[in-house]
């Protein structure tokens, strides 16, 4: 009898670990642009692109750990401890995205690195020490800042947005009165990052490593957007327009839920032309649903109202127990249940 329980012991083992090997993990390093968010209980909108990046992939085989965190540059990331966490928790065959930048570009000594010197360093680091683990590094530089001004008149290339202290942005109220809607003609969006959105490109062609350009996907996605139609991306509301911003907010640097999935759909696809493997495990569900703040919504209820049961509509929940809606017998409304979510009794 003990021996058949310890047979048995094993056999469960090695189903789990089978099971475990065959879910690669994306590991996340980089700054507030891709963090995971607090006070999601209490309504606040800020998201993370990397806190997104979930909703597209898979977890049954790309599971997203996201360690970006906030006003963190690649040297703070590395000084305090963060990067070798991630370097314990790494297995062959997982995969790193390596994005800094806004931070490292800050005076503050303990965050600021040079890019063509200790930016190219640090992100050399992270390359050499993933491969090292028998991990995979995908390097993206910096995503843009919503900095709308007049273009620059002199000869001497493209020009340099304002220098912009995005943690500052989080204090930062909406100015009084509502803006000109033509209040944007003339303006471009102009460039804050010089030499950091070109160093890793750099580093990562020289290490031949994957590169993902998010700079400039961000940059088409707000330059297509323009002056005031970008601000839907961003945490930028008006007084009285967002309960969990009263006063509102111009946070030109930071991405609401909405932009957050945007820019995180952006770069999931980015991601499977750079590696095609990813295309496999891509998802397309029109909504998600995550307690957690990952999705589009927090709630079932809260989704359900934006549906209409008689359009297709395919909506994704991510763990967690859900009361399964009451819906027309003809509904086109379908639904995924994925990381162990299930139904109620």
């Amino acid at each position: 009898m003990l021996r058949f329980w310890g047979l048995l012991f094993c056999s469960i083992i090695m189903l789990t670990a089978a099971n475990d090997d065959k879910v690669a993990t994306i590991f996340i390093i980089g700054d507030s642009t891709a963090a995971n968010k607090g006070g999601i209980a209490e309504g606040k909108q800020e998201r993370g692109w990397g806190m997104a990046l979930q909703c597209y992939f898979d977890p049954d085989f790309l599971k997203v750990d996201n360690h970006a965190v906030n006003g963190r540059s690649s040297k703070s990331f590395i000084d305090e401890g963060r990067w070798d966490k991630v370097l314990q928790k790494m297995k062959p065959g997982d995969y790193v995205i390596i994005q800094f930048g806004h931070n490292d570009e800050k005076p503050k000594e303990d965050r600021h690195t040079d890019p063509g010197s200790t930016f190219d360093y640090n992100i050399a680091k992270f390359i050499r020490e993933t491969r090292e683990h028998g991990g995979i590094p995908i390097v993206m530089n910096c995503v843009v800042r919503r900095n709308w001004a007049q273009p620059a008149s002199s000869e001497g290339g493209d020009p340099v947005g304002t220098k912009i202290d995005d943690e500052a942005l989080r204090d930062a109220i909406a100015p009084a009165g509502t803006p000109e809607k033509n209040g944007g003609d003339g303006l471009v969006l102009v460039d804050t990052h010089g030499l950091y959105r070109v160093a890793p490109r750099d580093v990562a062609l020289r290490m031949n490593a994957h590169f993902v350009d998010a700079n400039q996907i961000t940059h088409d996605l707000e330059q297509g957007l323009g002056f005031e139609s970008s601000k839907k991306l961003h945490m930028w509301f008006l007084p009285g327009e967002e309960p969990s911003e009263p006063k509102g907010k111009q946070d030109n640097t930071h991405y609401n839920v909405h932009g957050a999935h945007v820019v995180a759909k952006l770069l999931a696809d980015a991601l499977c032309e750079e590696i095609p493997l990813f295309s496999k495990y891509r998802i397309s569900a029109d909504i998600t649903v995550d307690k957690n703040g990952r999705g589009d919504f927090l709630s079932l209820e809260k989704a359900m109202e934006k549906v209409d049961p008689m359009k297709e509509c395919t909506i994704q929940l991510l763990g967690g127990e859900w009361q399964k809606p009451q819906l027309p017998r003809k509904s086109k409304v379908s639904f995924v249940l994925r990381e162990g979510a299930k139904w109620t009794e």
